[in-house]
C-alpha cells in the first residue's frame, strides 16, 4: 500500500484532518519563504501527540540545533533544502530520524547515493516545492529504488501517478489547499484514498 505523507499543514483542523482521513504522515515548513510557514514552536506544538509521523522542512537548518529541536519536540523526521541539507540528512540518519531527501526529477538519478528516502519533486527556479506543476512521469520511470514522488500531485491524478509510477510514497501539498496553507479537507480525505486504493 502507497505511503502517503500531507504537506504544509499550518492549523491543529487540518492536522487533524489528514491523521483522521488515513495519512502516514505529515509535515510542517519552517522555511520563511513558503506562504505554508510557521515557527519551530508552532510546529512542536502541532506535533503533539500525533499518532503518525511527523517530519519538518528546513532550509540551510544547522544539524546541531536541528536533532535537538527535533527531540525536544518529538518530530519524527526532516525534509532538509539547501546549503546543508547533505549535513543534516546524513546526521538525522545517524541518530535514527526519518529522512526525505528532496530531489529534482531529472533523468539519471542514482538513488543509491542519496541519504534517506528520495523526494522526487518538480524542478523550478521559483520554489522549493508546492509549486503544483507536475514533472514529466517519464523520468520516474526510468528510476529504480524506493522513492516518495511529488509534484503537482493531487485527488485528480494521484491513482494514475500510482498506477504507471508505483512509487513507495506520494507527497502533496499545494493541490489539497482551498487557500496556501488552509487545506480542503474533502480534497485531503479523497488524495488519501485514491493513492491507497490504486
Amino acid at each position: 500500500m502507497t505511503w502517503v505523507k500531507v504537506c504544509g499543514l499550518t492549523t491543529h483542523e487540518d492536522v487533524a484532518v489528514a491523521v483522521d482521513a488515513g495519512a502516514d504522515a505529515i509535515g510542517f515548513v519552517n522555511i520563511e519563504t513558503s506562504p505554508r510557514y510557521v515557527p519551530l514552536e508552532r510546529a512542536a506544538a502541532l506535533a503533539q501527540g500525533v499518532p503518525i509521523h511527523t517530519m519538518l522542512l528546513t532550509m540551510d537548518a544547522e544539524p546541531g540545533p536541528t536533532l535537538e529541536f527535533l527531540e525536544g519536540s518529538g518530530i519524527d523526521g526532516v525534509q532538509p533544502y539547501g546549503r546543508l541539507a547533505s549535513d543534516l540528512a546524513a546526521a538525522a540518519l545517524a541518530r535514527g530520524y526519518l529522512v526525505l531527501n528532496p530531489q529534482r526529477a531529472a533523468l539519471g538519478l542514482d538513488f543509491s547515493v542519496i541519504p534517506g528516502i528520495p523526494l522526487l519533486d518538480t524542478q523550478s527556479d521559483r520554489a522549493l516545492g508546492g509549486t503544483g506543476r507536475v514533472f514529466d512521469w517519464e523520468i520516474a520511470k526510468s528510476l529504480s529504488g524506493r522513492f516518495v514522488m511529488a509534484g503537482g500531485l493531487g485527488p485528480d491524478n494521484v491513482a494514475a501517478a500510482v498506477a504507471t509510477i508505483a512509487p513507495w510514497g506520494v507527497d502533496a501539498s499545494s493541490r489539497l489547499e482551498r487557500a496556501p496553507g488552509h487545506k480542503d479537507p474533502g480534497m485531503v480525505a479523497a488524495f488519501i484514498q485514491k493513492a491507497k486504493q490504486t
